[in-house]
């Protein structure tokens, strides 16, 4: 019997596409009431949001970004990466859901940047396609930036949220 003629082994169709296992969470209400509103189905409506929100894996969309902030000037903009916070001189900022800052302690120079992603890359096992792709992109593009004097780094301001001073005050 051809391949894609097999017999369903019974039981419950398959929901996803690839490997998949049962998950326990708890989450607000106010959560699972949104993720009805998407698909009535939860674990679906989940894959939906991380799909629109990480890609899906299938199209070959840009994992890192590059986005104009000013007239002549970029910003990097890059998925979560649980790889590249390995470095401890390397923040990723969260600016929106799945969309992260790079930002790297003063004196950290472009090229060890450079060189810490080419061993992350070459320490990397081969079946994490995820992560090597966000590496092998923002490797490139630190690379030709540097190449072409294409690349500076500015300071950023961070302050403690408002929650934490807080905490901090009542703490003390």
């Amino acid at each position: 019997m051809a391949a894609s003629k097999r017999r369903s082994s019974g039981g419950r169709p398959r929901k996803f596409d690839g490997p998949s296992r049962p998950v326990t969470m708890t989450l607000p209400e106010r959560t699972l009431a949104r993720l009805a509103a998407i698909d009535a189905d939860r674990a679906s409506a989940i894959v939906k949001l991380v799909d629109a929100g990480l890609g899906d894996g299938k199209r070959t969309q840009r994992l890192v970004e590059v986005v104009e902030v000013a007239s002549g000037s970029a910003i990097i903009v890059l998925p979560p990466s649980r790889t590249l916070r390995e470095l401890p001189w390397l923040q990723l900022a969260e600016i929106a859901p799945g969309r992260h800052l790079l930002t790297i302690e003063p004196g950290t120079s472009i090229e060890a940047l450079e060189v810490a992603l080419l061993d992350l890359i070459e320490e990397l096992p081969a079946d994490d396609e995820y992560e090597r792709r966000i590496l092998v992109e923002l490797r490139r593009l630190i690379g030709a930036s540097r190449r072409g004097r294409n690349i500076r780094k500015f300071e950023m301001l961070y302050v403690r949220p408002p929650e934490a001073r807080r905490r901090r005050v009542a703490a003390g």
